[in-house]
Protein backbone atom coordinates (compact mmCIF):
# COMPACT_ATOMS: atom_id res chain seq x y z
CA UNK A 1 0.00 0.00 0.00
CA UNK A 2 1.57 3.65 -0.99
CA UNK A 3 2.54 6.20 1.57
CA UNK A 4 -0.62 8.42 0.21
CA UNK A 5 -3.07 5.58 0.49
CA UNK A 6 -1.75 4.95 4.19
CA UNK A 7 -1.33 8.03 5.25
CA UNK A 8 -5.74 9.35 4.10
CA UNK A 9 -6.60 5.91 6.11
CA UNK A 10 -4.90 7.29 9.31
CA UNK A 11 -5.99 10.81 8.63
CA UNK A 12 -9.56 9.39 8.45
CA UNK A 13 -9.10 7.44 11.60
CA UNK A 14 -7.24 10.87 13.50
CA UNK A 15 -10.51 12.78 11.94
CA UNK A 16 -12.66 9.67 13.76
CA UNK A 17 -11.19 10.45 16.75
CA UNK A 18 -11.76 14.29 16.90
CA UNK A 19 -15.25 13.86 16.03
CA UNK A 20 -15.48 11.13 18.99
CA UNK A 21 -14.16 13.47 21.72
CA UNK A 22 -16.67 16.29 20.39
CA UNK A 23 -19.33 13.19 20.84
CA UNK A 24 -18.26 12.38 24.17
CA UNK A 25 -19.23 16.52 25.55
CA UNK A 26 -22.49 16.47 23.19
CA UNK A 27 -23.66 13.02 25.09
CA UNK A 28 -23.53 13.84 28.85
CA UNK A 29 -23.73 9.85 29.73
CA UNK A 30 -20.21 9.63 28.74
CA UNK A 31 -17.36 9.13 31.16
CA UNK A 32 -14.81 12.20 30.98
CA UNK A 33 -12.34 12.34 33.53
CA UNK A 34 -10.25 9.41 31.59
CA UNK A 35 -9.36 12.25 29.07
CA UNK A 36 -6.89 13.59 31.72
CA UNK A 37 -4.91 10.01 30.81
CA UNK A 38 -4.80 10.80 26.90
CA UNK A 39 -3.32 13.85 27.51
CA UNK A 40 -0.77 12.61 30.07
CA UNK A 41 0.19 10.12 27.58
CA UNK A 42 0.08 12.43 24.62
CA UNK A 43 2.25 14.76 25.94
CA UNK A 44 4.65 12.22 26.65
CA UNK A 45 4.57 10.64 23.87
CA UNK A 46 4.57 13.33 21.34
CA UNK A 47 7.24 14.84 22.77
CA UNK A 48 9.61 11.96 22.31
CA UNK A 49 8.34 11.50 18.84
CA UNK A 50 9.21 15.03 18.26
CA UNK A 51 13.03 15.22 19.79
CA UNK A 52 13.97 11.96 19.28
CA UNK A 53 12.87 11.04 15.46
CA UNK A 54 10.61 13.80 13.61
CA UNK A 55 13.97 16.66 14.35
CA UNK A 56 16.69 14.46 12.96
CA UNK A 57 15.01 13.36 9.70
CA UNK A 58 13.90 16.71 9.15
CA UNK A 59 17.90 17.92 9.75
CA UNK A 60 18.41 14.91 7.14
CA UNK A 61 15.97 16.22 5.02
CA UNK A 62 16.86 19.80 4.76
CA UNK A 63 20.02 20.29 6.76
CA UNK A 64 20.57 23.50 9.03
CA UNK A 65 17.58 25.41 7.37
CA UNK A 66 15.31 23.00 9.26
CA UNK A 67 15.95 24.18 12.45
CA UNK A 68 14.43 27.72 11.08
CA UNK A 69 11.15 25.37 9.77
CA UNK A 70 10.83 24.28 13.49
CA UNK A 71 11.02 27.16 15.09
CA UNK A 72 8.55 28.60 12.65
CA UNK A 73 5.88 25.67 13.37
CA UNK A 74 6.52 26.46 16.40
CA UNK A 75 5.61 30.01 16.40
CA UNK A 76 2.71 29.67 13.66
CA UNK A 77 0.81 27.84 16.64
CA UNK A 78 1.36 30.29 19.21
CA UNK A 79 0.64 33.01 17.13
CA UNK A 80 -2.76 31.10 16.72
CA UNK A 81 -3.58 30.04 20.18
CA UNK A 82 -2.02 33.53 21.79
CA UNK A 83 -3.76 36.59 19.88
CA UNK A 84 -6.37 35.10 17.41
CA UNK A 85 -7.96 33.04 20.43
CA UNK A 86 -8.85 33.35 23.57
CA UNK A 87 -7.02 31.57 25.96
CA UNK A 88 -8.63 28.05 26.31
CA UNK A 89 -7.66 24.84 27.98
CA UNK A 90 -7.72 20.72 26.81
CA UNK A 91 -10.62 20.17 28.81
CA UNK A 92 -14.34 21.19 29.60
CA UNK A 93 -14.61 24.82 29.18
CA UNK A 94 -17.31 25.69 32.18
CA UNK A 95 -16.09 29.21 32.37
CA UNK A 96 -19.16 31.21 29.77
CA UNK A 97 -17.90 34.76 30.71
CA UNK A 98 -14.32 34.04 28.93
CA UNK A 99 -16.22 33.45 25.87
CA UNK A 100 -19.76 35.68 26.11
CA UNK A 101 -19.53 36.36 22.79
CA UNK A 102 -20.29 34.13 20.27
CA UNK A 103 -17.15 35.22 17.73
CA UNK A 104 -14.85 33.58 20.64
CA UNK A 105 -15.78 30.56 20.62
CA UNK A 106 -15.24 30.78 16.35
CA UNK A 107 -11.92 31.66 17.00
CA UNK A 108 -10.83 28.83 19.45
CA UNK A 109 -11.92 26.93 15.86
CA UNK A 110 -10.31 28.77 13.84
CA UNK A 111 -6.96 28.29 15.99
CA UNK A 112 -7.58 24.52 16.37
CA UNK A 113 -7.91 24.14 12.84
CA UNK A 114 -4.50 25.62 11.90
CA UNK A 115 -3.23 23.26 14.85
CA UNK A 116 -5.24 19.69 13.26
CA UNK A 117 -4.39 20.71 9.92
CA UNK A 118 -0.81 20.51 10.71
CA UNK A 119 -1.64 16.85 12.45
CA UNK A 120 -2.73 15.83 8.98
CA UNK A 121 0.69 17.11 7.65
CA UNK A 122 2.31 15.35 9.96
CA UNK A 123 1.14 12.23 9.49
CA UNK A 124 1.44 12.57 5.65
CA UNK A 125 5.34 13.71 6.07
CA UNK A 126 6.47 10.87 8.06
CA UNK A 127 4.92 8.51 5.87
CA UNK A 128 6.42 10.01 3.35
CA UNK A 129 10.07 9.50 4.82
CA UNK A 130 8.80 5.91 6.13
CA UNK A 131 6.40 3.58 7.34
CA UNK A 132 7.60 3.72 11.23
CA UNK A 133 8.32 7.24 11.41
CA UNK A 134 4.52 7.57 9.70
CA UNK A 135 3.15 5.03 12.03
CA UNK A 136 4.64 6.48 15.36
CA UNK A 137 3.76 10.33 14.43
CA UNK A 138 -0.09 9.12 13.71
CA UNK A 139 -0.22 7.06 17.32
CA UNK A 140 1.57 10.93 18.70
CA UNK A 141 -1.49 12.68 17.09
CA UNK A 142 -4.16 10.14 18.02
CA UNK A 143 -3.30 10.19 21.75
CA UNK A 144 -4.60 13.97 21.72
CA UNK A 145 -7.30 14.08 19.38
CA UNK A 146 -10.21 12.70 21.62
CA UNK A 147 -9.24 15.72 24.04
CA UNK A 148 -9.05 17.84 21.15
CA UNK A 149 -12.41 17.16 19.93
CA UNK A 150 -14.05 17.16 23.29
CA UNK A 151 -12.22 20.79 23.86
CA UNK A 152 -13.34 22.86 20.88
CA UNK A 153 -17.19 21.11 21.46
CA UNK A 154 -17.24 22.64 25.27
CA UNK A 155 -15.78 25.82 23.95
CA UNK A 156 -18.66 26.30 21.90
CA UNK A 157 -21.27 25.41 24.16
CA UNK A 158 -19.84 27.36 27.24
CA UNK A 159 -20.04 30.32 24.31
CA UNK A 160 -23.97 29.80 23.57
CA UNK A 161 -24.23 27.64 20.84
CA UNK A 162 -26.46 24.57 20.27
CA UNK A 163 -25.02 20.64 20.65
CA UNK A 164 -25.43 20.63 17.04
CA UNK A 165 -22.43 22.82 16.19
CA UNK A 166 -20.78 21.88 18.93
CA UNK A 167 -20.20 18.30 17.79
CA UNK A 168 -20.12 20.17 13.97
CA UNK A 169 -17.05 22.21 15.40
CA UNK A 170 -15.26 18.79 16.31
CA UNK A 171 -16.60 17.41 12.52
CA UNK A 172 -14.56 20.45 10.91
CA UNK A 173 -11.52 19.61 12.92
CA UNK A 174 -11.43 15.92 11.70
CA UNK A 175 -11.48 17.66 8.41
CA UNK A 176 -9.27 19.82 8.99
CA UNK A 177 -6.69 16.86 9.65
CA UNK A 178 -7.83 15.10 6.63
CA UNK A 179 -7.21 18.17 4.82
CA UNK A 180 -3.37 18.79 5.84
CA UNK A 181 -3.06 15.01 5.09
CA UNK A 182 -4.53 15.65 1.36
CA UNK A 183 -2.79 18.90 0.89
CA UNK A 184 1.08 17.27 1.69
CA UNK A 185 0.21 14.31 -0.35
CA UNK A 186 -0.88 16.91 -2.98
CA UNK A 187 2.96 18.64 -2.67
CA UNK A 188 4.46 15.26 -1.26
CA UNK A 189 8.25 16.99 -3.20
CA UNK A 190 8.51 19.53 -0.58
CA UNK A 191 7.95 16.79 3.07
CA UNK A 192 11.65 18.39 3.31
CA UNK A 193 9.58 21.60 4.71
CA UNK A 194 6.61 19.21 5.86
CA UNK A 195 7.95 17.38 8.16
CA UNK A 196 10.28 20.03 10.12
CA UNK A 197 6.63 22.54 10.48
CA UNK A 198 5.17 19.50 11.45
CA UNK A 199 7.85 19.12 14.07
CA UNK A 200 8.08 22.55 15.36
CA UNK A 201 3.76 21.98 15.80
CA UNK A 202 4.20 18.86 17.51
CA UNK A 203 6.38 20.46 20.03
CA UNK A 204 4.26 23.29 20.33
CA UNK A 205 1.05 21.20 21.25
CA UNK A 206 3.12 18.54 23.91
CA UNK A 207 5.51 21.30 25.39
CA UNK A 208 2.91 24.20 25.47
CA UNK A 209 -0.82 22.73 25.71
CA UNK A 210 -0.48 19.11 27.03
CA UNK A 211 2.68 19.36 29.66
CA UNK A 212 0.52 22.27 31.69
CA UNK A 213 -2.53 20.66 31.60
CA UNK A 214 -0.97 18.08 33.24
CA UNK A 215 0.84 19.94 35.45
CA UNK A 216 -2.57 21.37 37.06
CA UNK A 217 -3.62 17.94 38.64
CA UNK A 218 -1.63 17.60 41.94
CA UNK A 219 -1.25 13.59 42.10
CA UNK A 220 1.61 12.02 40.64
CA UNK A 221 0.43 9.87 38.76
CA UNK A 222 -0.70 12.07 35.69
CA UNK A 223 2.80 13.31 35.93
CA UNK A 224 3.92 9.97 35.56
CA UNK A 225 2.17 8.73 32.92
CA UNK A 226 3.90 11.74 30.71
CA UNK A 227 7.60 9.11 31.21
CA UNK A 228 4.90 6.33 30.46
CA UNK A 229 3.70 7.86 27.13
CA UNK A 230 7.68 8.24 26.40
CA UNK A 231 8.42 5.08 27.28
CA UNK A 232 5.50 3.65 25.12
CA UNK A 233 7.11 5.73 22.09
CA UNK A 234 10.71 3.64 23.12
CA UNK A 235 8.61 0.55 22.78
CA UNK A 236 7.04 1.16 19.48
CA UNK A 237 10.35 2.71 17.76
CA UNK A 238 12.33 -0.45 18.46
CA UNK A 239 9.68 -2.85 17.22
CA UNK A 240 8.87 -0.36 13.95
CA UNK A 241 12.45 -0.66 13.36
CA UNK A 242 12.93 -3.93 14.19
CA UNK A 243 14.96 -6.13 11.54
Amino acid sequence: MSPIVISILLGLTAAAANVFGGGIIVQRNWERRYLRYFVALGAGFMLATAVVEMIPESIELRGKSAAFLILLGYLIIHFFEHTVTPHFHFGEETHKDEFMHSHRGFSVLLGLIIHTFFDGIAIASGFLVSNALGWLIFFAVFLHKIPEGFTVSSVMLASGRSRGIAWGASIILGGATLAGVLTMALFRHHVGAGLPLSAGVTIYVAASDLVPEVNKEPAMKMALLVFVGAGVFFVLEKLLHAP
